[in-house]
């Protein structure tokens, strides 16, 4: 009997350190930073929609950014709060998972020592264990103390049961959090270069505007001039000559130097349209060392096209939604559908062979000149603006 209860009390200490593991007890982790920051986060964000509902101006402009910036700034924050929340909750499932590994070893080999016992007392004959008995309370107490073993033994098999579903969820939490780290540390990446982006956007605003509402106006009103220009050219309202056939590489036309008509200073837009649906040019255009001085604009090259334009080639504004100028306020527009490129020599080439047309429009107070390019079998146009004509 002492040595039965000597046993019980190892089991229970054993199953103590097993079966009360409980994850979502094992950190308390003070949540006010996370919430004063997720609090300051919805603040920015109704600060934003205000701020974009407001009068489009360069202060105005200028206190979005500030707000995008500090806004992306609390974001980083909180994911960074978020990954060292989670690598101190992997630790320490670390260290219980091994704990309770060790312990489910141990109540492992106390339950095999108890099934082999049980096997060779179950095996016992009532009538030798009543012959062995010193009287018939004795054999009684024996009895008794078998069909206790049994029942003992029962409850041990539930408990290593439950001790290793315990640790089976704890393994599957560590790997959910380990995931959901590995996502933090992406999500943190992105936000990291948004912040980069948004800093130098603003410098780029303020750079090119000199701090100047009246430049900062004047810059969208001519954005708004050249963009009501281009939809009229690409909706045929241009006036166009044909010139007649051209090939691949032929010079078609140059550059104006300096300001023009809708135009800030020297530059091509290059645009891209297959019947009347906008193209990528990055997605025709072949890939080289171009010099990105868009503030940051994404691009992918993956076209067989020769560039219009000679290297080294820079680019001052990209394609699509998430462009500078978009991003700046002083774009009209949320789409910019074609590419703006400059280069130190100032002719433009054709990137396929076709039929030359050369166009102008009203924009500005002045004349927008532009050439177009219909490629040969193809329902595929190309515009090149802001140019001076090279085929008369």
């Amino acid at each position: 009997m002492k040595k039965f209860l000597i046993f019980l009390i190892c089991l229970m200490t054993v199953f103590a350190a097993t079966r009360f593991v409980c994850v979502d007890s094992l950190f308390a982790v003070d949540q006010t930073e996370i919430d004063n920051i997720s609090t300051q986060i919805d603040e920015y964000s109704a600060k934003l929609k205000e701020l974009s509902s407001a009068k489009n101006s360069l202060s105005n402009q200028i206190s979005i950014m500030n707000s995008q910036i500090q806004l992306t700034t609390l974001k980083i924050q909180q994911t960074k709060n978020s990954i060292s929340l989670l690598e101190e909750q992997i630790v320490e499932l670390s260290g219980k998972i091994s704990e309770l590994n060790t312990s489910l070893d141990k109540l492992s080999v106390i339950f095999l020592d108890r099934v082999v016992e049980t096997y060779k007392q179950g095996k016992t004959d009532p009538l030798a264990l009543l012959i062995s008995s010193d009287s018939f309370s004795d054999f009684t107490r024996q009895l008794k103390y078998l069909k206790v073993l049994q029942m003992n033994d029962r409850k041990i098999m539930v408990s290593l049961e439950e001790a290793r579903v315990n640790y089976d969820n704890q393994k599957q939490e560590k790997e959910t959090k380990q995931q959901e780290l590995e996502a933090l540390k992406l999500q943190l990446d992105k936000q990291s270069a948004d912040l980069l982006i948004q800093k130098k956007d603003k410098e780029h605003l303020l750079d090119v505007t000199r701090n100047d509402e009246k430049k900062y106006q004047a810059l969208l009103a001519q954005a708004q001039a050249e963009l009501n220009a281009i939809q009229a050219i690409i909706a045929g309202q241009g006036a166009e000559s044909e010139y007649g056939a051209i090939s691949q590489g032929e010079k078609i036309a140059s550059i104006i130097s300096g300001s023009s008509a809708c135009s800030t200073g020297t530059h091509l837009h290059f645009e891209v349209r297959s019947g009347d649906q906008v193209q990528n040019p990055f997605s025709y255009l072949t890939n080289i060392a171009l010099i990105n001085s868009s503030g940051g604009d994404s691009y992918s090259l993956t076209g067989s096209w020769p560039w219009p334009i000679s290297e080294p080639i820079r680019l001052t504004q990209g394609y699509g939604s998430d462009t500078w100028w978009v991003r700046s306020g002083i774009a009209p527009y949320s789409f910019h559908s074609g590419i703006d490129i400059v280069s130190d020599n100032l002719n433009i080439s054709a990137v396929s062979e076709g039929t030359l047309y050369n166009g102008s429009i009203s924009c500005g107070g002045g004349q927008l000149r532009y050439v177009r390019v219909k490629h040969k079998d193809s329902d595929i146009s190309t515009y090149y603006l802001h140019v001076n004509y090279a085929k008369i």
